[in-house]
């Protein structure tokens, strides 16, 4: 044997081993969805590559499917295995296609598939989860939905994007935007310790109901101006910017305290209005995270603001009237908790600087 025949021998070899697998040898890892809403119903289009409805079904030569009596013959296992495919809810219910015809796409080698299925009442919120056919890592589905005849929302689910959401552009799309972006920010306040520790701070020294009106006060307005400013993309400083602004805060808040129980001058107000400007720009990079709705913008950034004041107030109401008891119970302690509350959000504030400077 030569050496040229040794060495394509060693190349076939290779090519074999760092190959693609037999189940995804194609050229096209993509499938189509297509959603119209119309009343009381959602129509659908999948248009899926022969490929993987073989590989799905076990079906041996791929190309036959680009044939409409072998479809035919295989109609029922194919619609069985796409019923659990298609994965789309409305309002919390996930739909169950009505497959009707099909047909074949011969220049995208796929075969498109009709569907169909009710709904009790117009959709406010349709989700779409994805990808269609998660067995091959790079394939993609693209989504399509229209409304009214118009081209409504595009998305692309993929295995690191595997849900897409659409929020009609009637009364209950409007109220699902509500629904959903509310208790977005209420969630956003409890899982972030930042935010949290920065509101316990601005109260450590407590104060009568006025007082904490006008320091929450301050803090709404100056988020709420940075929250639309940002998610707008009128004023828009990165995350490496604004997560270490927000942490230092916390530690700017917690000295403050300490500061504060030496002297009679209340400067938690100006302090509140002006980090709060940052923590705005902090809530917009996780309102942005959650995909506005374009027709419903001014609902979403709304909602989501009035979710993050409840979540305010539900730690203003659990932590003033505890400070408040102690206070009056026994002064000389709450000097002590406030000291030692202080002393914490400074360390712990001064972590988050650290790490996220580091991160940055």
């Amino acid at each position: 044997m030569n050496a040229t025949t040794v060495a394509a021998a060693c190349l076939a070899a290779l090519s074999l081993a760092a190959g693609p697998s037999p189940a995804r040898a194609h050229q096209e890892p993509y499938s189509y969805l297509d959603l119209r809403l119309v009343p009381r119903r959602v129509e659908g289009r999948l248009v899926a590559h022969v490929v993987d409805l073989a590989h799905e079904t076990g079906l041996p030569a791929p190309d036959s499917l680009l044939q409409s009596r072998y479809v035919e013959r295989h109609l029922p296992s194919l619609r069985s295995m796409l019923a659990t495919r298609v994965r789309v809810v409305a309002d919390g219910d996930t739909l169950a296609p009505r497959w009707g015809g099909f047909e074949i796409v011969p220049e995208r080698r796929s075969v498109a598939f009709l569907w169909e299925a009710p709904l009790p009442r117009p959709a406010g919120e349709i989700a779409v989860l994805g990808p269609l056919f998660p067995y091959d890592p790079p394939h993609e589905t693209y989504l399509n939905v229209y409304e009214g005849g118009t081209l409504e929302h595009q998305d692309l689910l993929d295995r690191q994007h595997r849900a897409a959401t659409y929020y009609a552009g009637t009364r209950q799309g409007v109220l699902a935007v509500v629904r959903a972006f509310v208790l977005q920010g209420i969630h956003h306040i409890f899982i972030g310790p930042d935010h949290i520790l920065f509101i316990v701070g601005l109260l450590l020294l407590g104060g009568g109901i006025p007082r904490l009106l006008k320091i929450v006060t301050a803090f709404t307005v100056a988020h709420t101006v940075t929250l639309v400013l940002a998610t707008l993309r009128i004023v828009n400083p990165p995350a490496r910017v604004v997560e270490p602004a927000i942490a230092l805060s916390i530690v700017y808040v917690g000295v403050e305290s300490l500061l504060a129980l030496r002297r009679e001058r209340d400067w938690r107000a100006p302090i509140a209005f002006g980090f709060g400007l940052v923590h705005g720009f902090g809530f917009a990079g996780v309102l942005r995270e959650l995909g506005l709705p374009g027709r419903a913008l001014g609902w979403s950034l709304a909602s989501f603001n009035v979710g993050v004041e409840i979540g305010q107030a539900c730690i203003v109401l659990a932590v003033a009237p505890l400070l408040a008891g102690v206070c009056s119970w026994r002064p000389d302690v709450a000097r002590r908790i406030v000291a030692v509350s202080a002393a914490l959000i400074i360390f712990a504030g001064g972590y988050w600087l650290v790490q996220r400077l580091l991160a940055a």
